[in-house]
């Protein structure tokens, strides 16, 4: 019964398109945004929790008793859906050891899991001496987190917390992540238009340009902008191709300075270091924008490096192309000690459930642990998971569901007692 209720209440979230979207003052994200996060409160209302919305910025539910709070960080938003589905992007498709769609790995259903997990607990009638929060924000794919910003300013902060919002065991840390944006007239640039992918931290699984009333088109296939190595990239696949049938200046630059790697070698940017590993860079978008060509790029860095560095290695790669650098946005990178007691308390639990012995690690994605301290990012994918999202037919597979489950109802009955 309680599996059925689950899958129920999270077919109606995804069924929402909470792409989030240039609104206006009554709905910032746009509409559909606003609904999903009326669709999670109604919820939570229902399950006994105490909720409140914040102006359609984002919202919470919460239990417990006690003056310290445990925080829970998930996402309502999600990523476009992309071309090539096979099932309906925006809903809940269950095949016999499957679930599809947009948002079932990141984040939407990570956020019902500990719902449901938070629902347990409060239904079990033990008495909680701390508060659990699950804060809903609604703008996190777009990396603008003007949601959690509000909450910084208006709300309390959690003393410690998860985000459900990568993969188990534990991520100790984040790599920084660097959006540049490289701008070239489109004047001479050899291509009368170009446009391709949909998002910076997207791996673009298609492109299309004219060339002097010629039209060509290239396929990819999308992964997540940090794990680039994981797709093909269509904007880095057309440049390769037109370069050799119709060369100009910005395929030149293109193959020169990226090609169709995604290590950052052929811009100076081969970075590595010992806590986090190598720099990844993804093509994420390009396109015309005022008479110029845009290539927005997506950089995860080490965490003993700075973005403004890196900036400045592109910018004197670019230069001699006569292309300009902009950045568009900078999150540093976030270290908390891998044997803090928030670290060990979610490594035993992660442990008692799967048996699993992987150590915690640091990730090239970024997540809201970014926006508050204390905040480290918790599953929901194991380490031999597929990883679907921001692709298209994103799925889990219900056996790591069940596990993910279990996992998140021990670690929150282990965070009200830590």
């Amino acid at each position: 019964m309680e599996n059925t209720e689950f899958f129920k209440a999270l077919e109606g979230l995804l069924k929402i398109p909470s792409v989030a979207v240039d609104g206006d003052a009554e709905f910032p994200f746009g509409e559909n945004c606003a609904k999903a996060l009326d669709y999670m409160l109604g919820l939570c209302e229902s399950f006994g929790f105490r909720t409140k919305k914040c102006s359609n910025l984002l919202g919470w539910a919460e239990i417990g008793e006690g003056d310290e709070l445990v925080g829970i960080l998930a996402h309502l938003d999600v990523v476009p859906e992309g071309a090539g589905w096979d099932y309906p992007a925006f809903g809940l498709t269950e095949t016999e050891d499957r679930v599809y769609g947009r948002g079932v790995s990141d984040d939407k259903g990570p956020a019902m899991m500990c719902v449901f997990a938070m629902k347990k607990l409060l239904d079990s009638g033990e008495k909680l001496v701390r508060r659990i929060r699950i804060i809903f924000g609604l703008t996190e794919e777009r990396g603008e987190w003007i949601d959690m910003n509000y909450y910084k300013a208006h709300e309390e902060l959690p003393t410690f917390g998860i985000t459900p919002d990568a993969s188990f065991p534990a991520v100790y840390g984040e790599k920084g992540i660097l959006v540049l944006n490289l701008k070239m007239p489109l004047d001479g640039s050899g291509v009368d238009s170009i446009s391709g992918g949909q998002a910076h931290n997207m791996v673009a699984d298609s492109c299309e340009a004219s060339v002097g009333g010629r039209s060509f088109r290239a396929e990819g296939k999308s992964a997540h902008g940090s794990l680039p190595h994981k797709g093909v990239n269509a904007i880095q696949k057309l440049m390769t191709e037109l370069n050799e049938k119709a060369p100009g200046k910005l395929t030149r630059f293109m193959t020169e300075k990226f090609g169709e790697t995604c290590d950052g070698s052929l811009i100076g940017c081969a970075l590595s270091d010992e806590q986090s590993g190598a720099l990844t860079l993804n093509v994420g978008m390009i396109g015309v924008e005022k008479s110029e060509v845009v290539v927005t790029i997506d950089i995860r860095y080490p965490v003993t490096m700075k973005g403004a560095d890196i900036a400045a290695i592109v910018s004197r790669e670019c230069a001699p192309y006569g292309v300009s650098v902009e950045t568009e946005s900078d999150s540093a990178p976030i270290f908390t000690d891998k044997n803090s007691k928030l670290i060990t308390s979610l490594m035993e639990v992660y442990r008692s459930v799967t048996g699993d012995t992987t150590e915690a690690f640091v990730m090239g994605g970024g997540t809201y642990a970014r926006a508050m301290p204390n905040i480290v990012a918790f599953g929901p994918l194991f380490p031999a998971s597929p990883e679907t999202e921001h692709q298209k037919n994103e799925y889990m597979l219900k056996s790591d569901i069940e596990t993910a489950r279990r996992v998140y109802e021990l670690a929150l009955e282990r965070l009200v007692r830590m």
